[in-house]
């Protein structure tokens, strides 16, 4: 073969080449072969399947809960008033919020696995902790107590659902999550409130409405971690919820004052910290609220001990500011009976600070 055809040869070659190359492209590039597509079908369609399973297994956990704990919660008929409760031990006895017994000493009770009506009487009301515990007359058979769980285990992020009965829709559940821990509440006093001012309330998103009071917040192991109490008033109006913020008063702090209700028939060991004084919010010349003023002394309690006296306006506990009754509360449920701190207060326009042991409330 002469040099001419070698020359005319070589496109042809070169054609061929680069159809290969191109070939060997498209397989690696925007062309998918069947295999490939076979095998991201198959990652799909894993994929999938492990989501639906996901969501059944999660939906599994939600109906087991309420199945386990929804019989422990109760509808708590009082003379005017209407709340929850939860099954504390096989006797009978029934954990709920204060300001649902208010003042009465006897109510009607509701299962949820029964539309009879029980009867209960009040064994002791704690408002300053809003708790309190009734006993049914005659415990039903088969009368299931909640399990509790452990308040410091509770994280942020967790699923959990509220149990009640919500504008006396008796056995109703709401979902949502917890959404802070350690919260410092006061409650109003309107609306049947005790004014209680409650330390390390657990935060959740799930609905809280009249209603849900006493009831169950419960984790999805089917543990009580709270019994729901109020919820957050819209702050622009000061009226009204705030939706998806209700409070809950943890578990730990349940088991402390209904185990000394159920043993002694009272609250032996509040725990709870006191200066022994009633007092008032006061303002200044410019109508700004300026501290507490002290009203009363109680004989023999801490602030008598360090000479605090009637008039005396109480402005700073330990290195916090007081401004209301109310600061003064948050600050004082933080902390425990026999503590030392200081306490800060003026006399005449004069200021002094004196050492302060709490006593107990």
């Amino acid at each position: 073969m002469d040099a001419r055809r070698l020359r005319a040869l070589r496109p042809v070659v070169g054609a061929v080449a680069l159809l290969c190359c191109l070939g060997l492209l498209s397989a690696c590039s925007g062309f998918p072969s069947s295999h490939a597509r076979e095998r991201e079908d198959a990652t799909t369609q894993a994929a999938q399947a492990a989501a639906r399973r996901a969501v059944d297994d999660l939906q599994e956990g939600y109906l087991k809960v309420i199945g386990d704990v929804l019989p422990s919660v109760v509808q708590i008929q009082a003379r005017t008033d209407l709340g929850s409760g939860v099954v504390y031990d096989g006797q009978g006895h029934i954990v709920t919020n204060a300001h649902v017994v208010g003042n009465e000493d006897s109510f009607r009770v509701t299962t949820a696995n029964s539309e009879d009506t029980l009867t209960a009487r009040l064994v002791f009301s704690y408002p300053q902790q809003d708790l309190a515990v009734i006993k049914l007359d005659k415990a039903p058979k088969g009368l299931k107590a909640a399990a509790f769980g452990d308040s410091a285990k509770v994280d942020v992020g967790q699923i959990v659902l509220a149990m009640g009965s919500p504008l006396g829709l008796s056995s109703s559940v709401t979902q949502g999550i917890v959404s802070a821990t350690g919260r410092t509440v006061t409650e109003g006093r309107g609306d049947g409130g005790t004014g209680a001012t409650i330390a390390n309330m657990v935060q959740t998103s799930a609905a809280i409405n009249p209603g849900n009071s006493g009831g169950a917040l419960v984790n999805l192991d089917g543990r009580v971690i709270g019994i729901p109490t109020l919820a957050a008033t819209d702050p622009g109006t000061g009226q009204g919820a705030a939706p998806g913020i209700g409070f809950a008063i943890p578990a730990s702090t349940v088991r402390t004052i209904a185990d000394q209700i159920v043993k002694d028939g009272r609250v032996t060991d509040s725990g709870r910290a006191a200066l022994g004084i009633t007092g008032r919010t006061v303002v200044n010349d410019d109508y700004e609220v300026a501290g507490v003023a002290v009203v009363d002394v109680m004989a023999g309690g801490a602030a008598d001990k360090a000479g605090i006296e009637p008039g005396d306006v109480i402005t700073r506990l330990g290195d916090t500011d007081i401004t209301t009754i109310t600061s003064l509360a948050e600050e004082l449920a933080s902390d425990r009976p026999g503590e030392r701190t200081t306490v800060t207060y003026t006399r005449n326009g004069e200021e002094k600070t004196v050492d302060v042991t709490l006593g107990e409330q």
